[in-house]
């Protein structure tokens, strides 16, 4: 038995991993620096290009990470991406917090990196610790990142006024810091179970031990499922980081159109995304996780999708209504946190647990790809006086999401090379 492999509470597990997840949701706080950015000359386009920078650097990195998870241990893998993500943004504060190139370099690039390294261990090592309640316990494993948007969002604005106190610079130095220490703590106890382990009183169900056949890789990339899974996952993860990143932009124009003066649609629209969006997107991996033990991913995953594409088809007569606004950014929020229950949870009974690590990371990559289609599509449309149009762009695309998830078959036995 190694520092990688021995038996301890398994509490322990689920505290560091939400102490790490709530470190890298600061990805989801972007839309609380935009407003200085703006100001600083960026357009909507380049606010929105530095943020998809990011979601494309993490869905890669997070590739290599699950594949070196083993030979580096999650530990390891763990703390060199906290301290990845907390010196880019120190480097950030330092170098230039309002200049485009260091900015996208540091806190896209750079940081996006960190939390790529950093985003698998805490799913990977709670499965392996909770056998009995997969898809509850990664729910909350992901829900410290939803949650952890809503906190930094926070601290910068209205509970701490880190931005109005500090500036730019200061509050990135600060908030590099806060992650190295939140992570180096997390990872204590991200150390695999022993072989053979099982929680005390549980027996694999004779279904749960020949339903499911393990895939590599390799294997897996091969499927028909693996294409579906892959294309709703650049749908549904597009339409979600479309709304994180105008989700404050688009309400405060539509609430301006109704009468309402820039300062009280800032407060409605600041309100929405870091209460309500926030709130709901940490709830929603938690609730969609637990219910995919219950009905099936693949029934949990059609239901999200369809409530998200008819949500987001609605959201254009629903952000100019103080009320609506934040019953839309619930809504959305909800489902968007979702994904990062149910695809893991998925990727896990069509393909087998114990290579979860190692698959997901290239589902996954399909998030990288909607960080790309989805934020530029919303920056470039809102420069054009379209927010509209990229909500209901979106929407459709989670809709055919559900189609497409609908044609998942069972798979059959894999066969090697």
């Amino acid at each position: 038995m190694t520092l990688e492999s021995k038996v301890i509470d398994r509490r322990l597990v689920v505290l560091g991993a939400i102490l790490i997840q709530f470190a890298l949701g600061v990805l989801y706080a972007w839309p609380v620096f935009t407003p200085a950015l703006r100001e600083a000359g960026w357009s909507k386009l380049d606010t929105q290009i530095a943020f998809s920078l990011s979601l494309v650097a993490l869905a890669a990195v997070m590739v290599w990470g699950g594949r070196h998870m083993v030979s580096w241990g999650p530990r390891r893998l763990a703390v060199s991406g906290g301290l990845i993500l907390g010196a880019s943004y120190v480097l950030a504060g330092l170098l230039g917090e309002s200049s485009f190139p260091v900015v996208v370099l540091c806190i896209g690039v750079m940081g996006g990196m960190g939390i790529g390294l950093g985003y698998m261990v805490p799913i990977a090592v709670c499965m392996r610790w909770f056998p009995d309640r997969r898809g509850m316990i990664t729910g909350i494993a992901v829900a410290g990142f939803g949650f952890g948007a809503m906190g930094w969002i926070k601290l910068a604005g209205e509970w701490g006024q880190l931005l109005e106190t500090y500036g730019l610079g200061a509050t990135f130095i600060l908030y590099g810091l806060a992650f190295i220490l939140l992570v180096l703590t997390g990872s204590r106890w991200m150390i695999w179970p022993p072989e053979g382990w099982r929680p005390a009183g549980w027996t694999p169900p004779p279904a749960a031990v020949t339903a499911v056949q393990e895939y590599s890789r390799r294997e897996m990339v091969r499927t028909v499922a693996f294409a579906l899974l892959f294309l709703t996952f650049v749908a549904s993860s597009g339409a979600g980081l479309m709304s994180i990143g105008l989700m404050k932009l688009y309400p405060m124009e539509a609430l301006e159109a109704g009468g309402l003066s820039p300062a009280e649609a800032s407060t409605i629209a600041g309100t929405a995304m870091a209460v309500f969006f926030s709130i709901a997107n940490g709830l929603g991996r938690i609730i969609w996780g637990t219910l995919s033990d219950r009905i099936g991913p693949q029934t949990a995953l059609l239901l999200m999708t369809f409530s998200q594409g008819v949500t987001l088809l609605l959201f254009a007569t629903m952000a100019g209504h103080e009320i609506l606004l934040y019953c839309g950014a619930s809504l959305i929020g909800f489902n968007f946190g979702g994904n990062f229950a149910l695809f893991p949870s998925i990727v896990a009974s069509l393909f087998g647990p114990t290579n979860v690590g190692q698959n997901y990371p290239m589902v996954f990559l399909a998030y990288g790809v909607g960080g790309i289609i989805g934020p530029i599509l919303g920056g470039f449309l809102g420069d054009l006086g379209n927010f509209p149009l990229a909500f209901t762009l979106c929407g459709g695309a989670c809709l055919a999401g559900t189609v497409l998830v609908s044609l998942i078959r069972p798979l059959p036995v894999p066969r090697p090379g």
